[in-house]
């Protein structure tokens, strides 16, 4: 019998659709977990076996696919700079969700915080593995951690369209905006590397 191409959806992913479905009518603060649950046939036990609440849910599915952009960095020439520009066309495509989703989350915070663990987790590996150390110098890790969020909490107001530019606007902003003992990490290419 022949490989197929075809992957199983795992309870996580078939709830985070029906939560993403619902999300699409119904303001995200009035959306439950028997809504979610309900809507592709699962039970809320069964819910509550995937996830602590609906919150974590959100950050889950969210997380996914940010984390599939910024895995990416450094495997086949895949750089920074893609990245970034790759990152924000996710924002715009997916704006008018993430926006209800920001405008109706009592865990606004939170979800910042969680999403720049994420960018800072996956720029420390790629910092690592170019470098060949185990731990980063204090310094660098410092600003990692200080360009994760700002560029979190800059895409949030751009979502929310506080920051009104173009995705290509804003990824030249964040290029822009990478620290300097960040560069030859994050853009090696760049003048002031050299």
């Amino acid at each position: 019998m022949g490989e197929t191409s075809l992957k199983r959806k795992t309870a996580k992913e078939i709830l985070a659709s029906s939560f993403r479905e619902l999300a699409q009518t119904k303001s995200i603060e009035k959306i439950t977990v028997a809504d979610i649950a309900g809507n592709c046939g699962y039970s809320s036990a069964t819910f509550y076996r995937q996830f602590r609440d609906k919150y974590d849910l959100i950050a889950w599915e969210f997380s996914q696919h940010i984390s599939d952009i910024m895995n990416r960095m450094g495997e086949d020439g895949y750089t920074w700079e893609q990245t970034l520009i790759d990152g924000v066309r996710y924002f715009q495509e997916n704006q008018a969700y993430l926006a209800n989703l920001l405008q109706h989350t009592s865990g606004h915070d939170a979800f910042i915080l969680y999403m720049s663990q994420i960018n800072q987790e996956a720029l420390s590996h790629h910092i690592q593995a170019v470098c060949g150390k185990a731990e980063l110098d204090p310094v660098i890790d410092m600003c990692v951690r200080i360009y994760s969020y700002g560029t979190v909490s800059m895409s949030c107001a751009w979502i929310m369209d506080s920051y009104p530019v173009t995705a290509e606007q804003l990824a030249e902003a964040f290029r822009s905006a990478v620290p300097l003992a960040l560069k030859p990490y994050l853009l090696p290419d760049s003048p002031s590397t050299k």
